[in-house]
């Protein structure tokens, strides 16, 4: 696998979005303090570019009432904030002209903790933009983490609630280098979740929720972290057939294949089976119960 092949894998989105999709069903929004009806499905964000710059949408569903629901995050109050959510209401029409308008569309707009207060409408005279608001400065985040480490430590499963408030912990810091770091932290947390959709379900949602805030090499990792699972999980259960040794070297060429870092895959055989470092690292290497 070439480089250039490598970096297109890492970037296409049509993983991340199936994965929030199937995961984002059922879902609610009260969590951060939106007091909405549950998400129906997720939508796709590529709407019809109409001005020659493109403007993406953070996060687009269709709720249980058959409404709209847009989703952008701010970690500040700019009155320019209102011509881009003008912009977005405008494209999501033009892309339903064709068809059955959408019953309501809901601008909620989800402030990063660094944001404690801002206006509900926007008016220019003729249009009145009214805003559904969410501040995650209401929101502890160190209760949270500590609450959530404590449930992982033990083994105990996570609640819907506790995996969409684990999703938007970055966001809860303030500070760009408090959310960097908080990424960091919150995807260490999600890779102690033992169930394999919970925990991809939890690391798509931190890349595409802290996209704005996230730098590429953490992107990489967590998207590195994303495919291995995935990767892991299905060469697991092979191995559970065909025994362990080939289960194992059947996990190490795989990763190879895929161009994972050599310690990403120490660290995945020390958490898969139980190894110690000089063991896994024997394990790689070829040196130990070579098949």
């Amino acid at each position: 696998m070439s480089n250039n092949k490598r970096e297109i894998t890492y970037h296409n989105k049509d993983v991340l979005s199936k994965i929030l999709a199937e995961n984002f069903k059922d879902k609610s929004l009260k969590v951060y303090g939106i007091d909405v009806p549950k998400i129906k499905q997720i939508l796709p964000t590529n709407l019809p570019q109409i001005q020659v710059n493109e403007m993406r949408i953070d996060n687009l569903f269709l709720l249980e009432d058959d409404s709209i629901a847009i989703i952008d995050y701010e970690s500040d109050v700019k009155w320019e904030n209102h011509l881009k959510y003008l912009n977005y209401i405008v494209r999501i029409l033009e892309r339903y002209k064709k068809d059955e308008m959408p019953k309501q569309i809901r601008m909620i707009v989800i402030y990063t903790a660094d944001v404690e207060k801002a206006p509900k409408e926007f008016s220019a005279g003729c249009l009145i933009l009214k805003m559904e608001q969410a501040f995650l400065s209401k929101i502890d985040p160190e209760i949270v983490q500590e609450g959530i480490r404590e449930k992982l430590e033990h083994g105990l499963p996570l609640s819907d609630d506790e995996l969409m408030k684990l999703i938007i912990l970055p966001l809860t810091y303030k500070g760009k280098e408090k959310k960097k770091q908080a990424v960091k932290e919150a995807v260490e947390l999600a890779k102690k979740i033992v169930d394999k959709e919970e925990k991809t379900f939890v690391l798509s949602g931190i890349l595409v929720f802290a996209d704005k805030i996230i730098d590429t090499e953490t992107a990489k990792y967590i998207k590195e972290v994303v495919r291995m699972t995935q990767v892991a999980e299905l060469l697991l259960e092979e191995g559970r057939e065909e025994g362990r040794l080939q289960g194992i070297q059947a996990l190490i060429d795989s990763l190879k294949s895929l161009l994972i870092p050599d310690e990403t895959i120490i660290e995945q055989l020390i958490e898969r089976y139980q190894m110690s470092q000089d063991e896994a690292s024997e394990f790689l290497e070829g040196k130990k119960h070579k098949i």
